[in-house]
């Protein structure tokens, strides 16, 4: 990857933005109506388009002021989904028992963060690379611990516990927080036609979720 920038795309424009995940799936279908169908990517990838969120000249240039920081296509940068960006499947306030994220075995001090969607048929374990910094809470063994009994890099979403207070074997880690995505421009080009945004069309700028 070449570059990533730890900053926010104005959140007044995201949070009005649309957008959501994206699968990719291979289907040979037979004469007998059958179906074989086979998961290109073990991960989603959502798309985003801020074009929805942009409501006034102010926040287009704003937008346009980002985009040439951010070189195009060139560097990611932090996206707020208003759709999903808490550990708590209601998307209300985080709590250390939202999400599991191991069992302890004694030794091991890091984990990463991840949000699991589904609980019955196949669950699906997505990995959390940028949390809010401040937001994340732990538990282990279902009692949080103190801010000073671990760390979290806001910048990989690793959790490492400090020594002396390493999980024992067999405690469940557990722990709630918000997020932000990993994004980038999916576009070197923003045509803006001021004349149509003046008559209500929304532009287009698209975004792409990007690994870190």
């Amino acid at each position: 990857m070449t570059g990533f920038h730890e900053i926010l795309f104005p959140l007044d424009v995201a949070l009005n933005s649309a957008g959501g995940p994206e699968r990719r799936t291979d289907i040979v279908s037979f004469g007998s109506g059958r179906e074989q169908r086979n998961a290109r990517w073990a991960q989603s990838r959502r798309r985003y388009d801020a074009g929805y969120g942009v409501k006034t000249l102010q926040a287009l240039q704003a937008v346009v002021a980002f985009f040439e920081e951010r070189r195009g296509q060139l560097y990611g940068f932090r996206w707020r989904d208003r759709l999903d960006h808490a550990s708590n499947a209601q998307g209300g306030a985080p709590s250390p028992l939202d999400q599991g994220i191991g069992i302890g075995d004694g030794t091991t001090a890091a984990f990463q963060l991840v949000k699991t969607y589904g609980a019955g048929f196949a669950p699906y374990a997505r990995p959390i690379a940028k949390p809010v910094a401040g937001s994340v809470r732990v538990a282990v063994g279902g009692s949080e611990l103190a801010a000073g009994a671990f760390s979290c890099d806001s910048t990989t979403g690793q959790v490492r516990f400090l020594a002396g207070h390493i999980p024992p074997p067999g405690a469940a880690i557990t722990a709630g927080f918000t997020f932000d995505v990993p994004v980038r421009f999916d576009t070197d080009y923003l045509e803006v036609d001021l004349s149509a945004f003046a008559a209500g069309a929304i532009p287009k700028i698209p975004l792409v979720e990007i690994r870190v």
